[in-house]
């Protein structure tokens, strides 16, 4: 209704059905972040504690409490892997698992609904195996490192510029309005960004190549853009799948490789040998595992 007006008022179609798709999934985006928002307040500090003194079971659990959306897990899993608290092949896991914004987008356009699953799914099958494996090849000398009896010395950031693990009960209305106020209009952006080049027929030309080159190269790129660490970044990624603009290989190798903010953590507060390593890893298994998939499916 929104496109057809925006049409009739004169302006371009490709633009007039950005705008419609992105209003179009506002209330959705709202409903979503608010669930979210609910299980942050009352459910991610038990999730925390627990992974904190269960390290063999770290992989398995991070991942399982990733997969579900949440604004700040993997800057948490950050911090916690900065103090030790945490094992790499557990932070991989959680990296790998994440979804940052990717499900609530996919969970706002009924179209994709059947993706959800399947990103999911196969997150997890690719995110417990590798953190374990990780762990096993990678033995850390925990010894070598500081670590702080205090995990909360830092309170980081989350997407929102909201405290994690300190949310107040007011937070549970106003971050999810301004968390859906920010994801649209991301979503609004890059969706008349994709729909011009689309238009033009830009990202299609390269991404519908059927060269076997081209194949092992869409996810090759997707995963070093996922590196960014920004939520625009999986939004952009997920639009492009719900598109068609890019296969499903190469997006789960650019949502595999996007920690969002807990790479921005890492960064800045990891030594930089131990951090370099880290995303060289991330981004090896996230390239291995899209090119796989993108001659499975």
């Amino acid at each position: 209704m929104i496109a057809e007006f925006l049409e009739n008022m004169g302006m371009v179609e490709w633009a007039a059905d950005a705008i419609g798709d992105s209003f179009a999934v506002l209330p959705f985006l709202f409903v979503i972040f608010l669930l979210v928002e609910f299980f942050e307040f009352y459910f991610s500090d038990k999730v925390n504690t627990f992974m904190k003194s269960a390290r063999k079971s770290g992989p398995v659990i991070g991942s399982l409490a990733s997969i579900i959306p949440q604004c700040g897990f993997s800057v948490i899993a950050s911090t916690l892997y900065v103090r030790r608290f945490i094992t790499r092949g557990t932070l991989l896991a959680i990296y790998l698992a994440t979804s940052d914004e990717a499900i609530p987008v996919l969970l706002a356009n009924p179209a994709s609904y059947h993706y959800v699953v399947p990103v999911i799914v196969i997150k997890l099958l690719v995110a417990i195996p590798a953190g374990y494996l990780v762990d096993f090849i990678f033995k850390q000398n925990e010894t070598s490192f500081p670590e702080h009896e205090d995990a909360d010395e830092h309170i980081e950031a989350g997407c929102c510029h909201h405290e994690i693990m300190k949310g107040r009960k007011r937070d549970l209305l106003i971050h999810p309005v301004k968390h859906t106020i920010h994801t649209f209009a991301f979503i609004l952006v890059i969706t008349l960004i994709l729909n011009y080049f689309i238009n033009v027929d830009v990202i299609s030309s390269f991404y519908s190549n059927d060269m076997t080159a081209y194949k092992i190269l869409q996810p090759v790129i997707t995963a070093i853009v996922g590196l960014i660490p920004n939520c625009a970044v999986s939004i952009a990624i997920t639009l492009m799948l719900i598109k068609g603009t890019i296969s499903f290989g190469a997006a789960m190798a650019g949502l595999m490789s996007n920690a969002g903010l807990g790479l921005l953590v890492l960064l800045r507060m990891n030594n930089i040998k131990d951090t370099i390593k880290t995303i060289l890893i991330l981004l090896v298994i996230s390239i291995i595992s899209g090119i796989i998939l993108q001659f499975a499916v």
